[in-house]
């Protein structure tokens, strides 16, 4: 009795204890921080964050206020749902908010953290940028590779129907995800990945390895913030992620092999047409061996080929479901290309700037399925101050694009489908941030753009879309980093008359 008597006291004096030090920790810095939800001991507001994450986050704002501040479990979270303050964070907090949280994802499945997306900022990442920006995505040096590919994909539609009769339902989700796969194998390495001489057991491989990727990334694994999970392996999920790395390195250590075997090889029959990421990265790695080595050459690849197809596929599949819901803006697509373009040729990516209701579609595509509604996760490398608010060193921080989308204070009607709303030119693109802002915005939105927008705008001037029934398109939303759509898309598709001409000469 006495022991236990003893273990009590000495358990009251600790919690004693704890709670003045708490205290005095608080009275000692009483620096004002943003509004948070009532939080519960050790996971902190963990309970509150459900799948779809930018949805739960977006109660929470609601309830709350546009900034808030939260803890999942041991880390500090900076939740911004405001452009006015997410704006500021990539201005005025920029270098700030430059450095990336280290995850298990960043650990296992970005080459402990080293690739361009997840690692720290610091030379090794400005090189990383540099290289990107200038040299490697560079959106006009492989305009020939998106056209030809946009061709292909309209010919191999034109067979199809003349194959089923005069129209054909197309499986849109595998038809956009297989274009979007071959642009970008064949920017890094020079190899299609679907259609004739293509590897189809590769290609197989690669999308498995992907998908799966696509669902241990993001911000959201809990394992990340509570460590007691990260001991035990909660839901396997480190292990998985190790399994995971291995194939997808083996696949790019493939890639970069069979590039320098090529190399040595003096043949013209080894010459590329085009310019490949690898190839390039190679010839930068003779000249410094040491910043170029095989693991940056295949961690630019890496990075290139999740962020690249993923996000320019879900924004496509989202743009014709709206369409496909929406036949006057459909109609309007129509009458602006056949106006600006005609059908004696086909559109090309010089004609995009100068179709405004197409690049309206897209925009507004992007407002309302942002191609990651929750952005990257910051973390901030000193304390700040945010609207106000005081922002600790070491805190991450979150910026609820999808959230901010939905404003009806910005946005009038947020829900509804609308490319009108930015007639008025540039004004209103200024109140999106889909690829984010400052120093870590996406160095490959100029590429995904023209991507979306070419295959976009050939697929309405060459074929006529309808829904598969009478029913609206589902719009429900998939889990993981880039918000796919939940069900695999369908349309029917039939050749416009006045294009049946061109198409019959690819």
């Amino acid at each position: 009795m006495e022991i236990a008597h003893l273990f009590n006291l000495a358990f009251i004096f600790f919690f004693v204890l704890l709670f003045f030090k708490i205290t005095a920790k608080n009275l000692a810095n009483p620096k004002k921080l943003p509004p948070s939800p009532r939080a519960l001991p050790i996971i902190g507001h963990l309970h509150l964050l459900k799948r779809p994450a930018h949805r739960a986050l977006h109660e929470l704002s609601t309830k709350y206020g546009d900034i808030l501040f939260l803890r999942y479990g041991s880390r500090k979270v900076l939740l911004v749902s405001s452009l006015k303050t997410a704006k500021k964070c990539f201005t005025t907090h920029d270098v700030v908010f430059a450095n990336r949280p280290q995850t298990l994802a960043g650990k296992h499945l970005n080459y402990n953290c080293t690739t361009m997306g997840v690692s720290s900022y610091g030379a090794h990442w400005r090189n990383l940028r540099r290289l990107t920006k200038q040299e490697l995505f560079h959106a006009e040096r492989l305009s020939g590779i998106r056209a030809e590919e946009v061709r292909l994909l309209l010919k191999q539609l034109l067979g199809d129907c003349y194959m089923n009769g005069t129209s054909k339902v197309v499986e849109m989700t595998a038809t956009l995800t297989e274009l979007a796969f071959n642009i970008i194998m064949r920017m890094i390495a020079g190899k299609r990945y679907y259609g004739k001489e293509a590897n189809r057991e590769e290609a197989i491989q690669f999308q498995s390895i992907t998908r799966e990727t696509e669902e241990l990334r993001g911000s959201s694994n809990v394992n990340d913030y509570l460590a007691l999970l990260r001991w035990v392996d909660y839901g396997g999920v480190e292990q998985r992620m190790k399994a995971l790395m291995k194939e997808f390195d083996r696949f790019l250590q493939d890639l970069v092999e069979e590039h320098s075997r090529a190399r040595n090889v003096s043949s013209a029959t080894n010459q590329q047409r085009f310019p490949t990421l690898i190839g390039l990265m190679l010839s930068l790695k003779e000249k410094e061996p040491e910043i170029y080595t095989n693991q940056t050459i295949k961690g630019v690849a890496l990075t290139t080929l999740t962020a690249g197809t993923q996000t320019s596929v879900a924004t496509m599949e989202w743009a014709m479901s709206l369409l496909l819901n929406s036949p006057e803006a459909l109609q309007k697509a129509y009458a602006e290309i056949d106006s600006v373009v005609g059908q004696n040729r086909l559109l090309d990516e010089t004609d995009l700037p100068k179709l405004g209701y197409l690049q309206n579609i897209i925009t507004e595509t992007l407002r309302l399925f942002p191609p990651v509604p929750l952005l990257l996760p910051h973390l901030s490398s000193a304390d700040c101050t945010v609207g106000g608010f005081f922002v600790p060193q070491g805190t991450m921080l979150l910026v609820n694009t999808w959230s901010m989308n939905r404003d009806p204070k910005q946005w009038p009607e947020p829900e509804k489908f609308m490319p009108e709303r930015f007639e008025r030119g540039g004004v209103e693109r200024f109140k999106l941030l889909p690829f984010g802002e400052g120093r870590r915005r996406c160095p490959g939105s100029d590429l995904a753009e023209r991507v979306v927008g070419l295959t976009l705008g050939a697929l309405i001037q060459c074929y006529e879309w309808e829904r598969v029934s009478k029913e609206k398109i589902n719009m429900l939303e998939g889990t993981g980093l880039t918000m796919p759509r939940a069900h695999p898309l369908e349309a029917v598709c039939r050749p416009r008359k006045g294009m049946i001409n061109i198409l019959s000469t690819l």
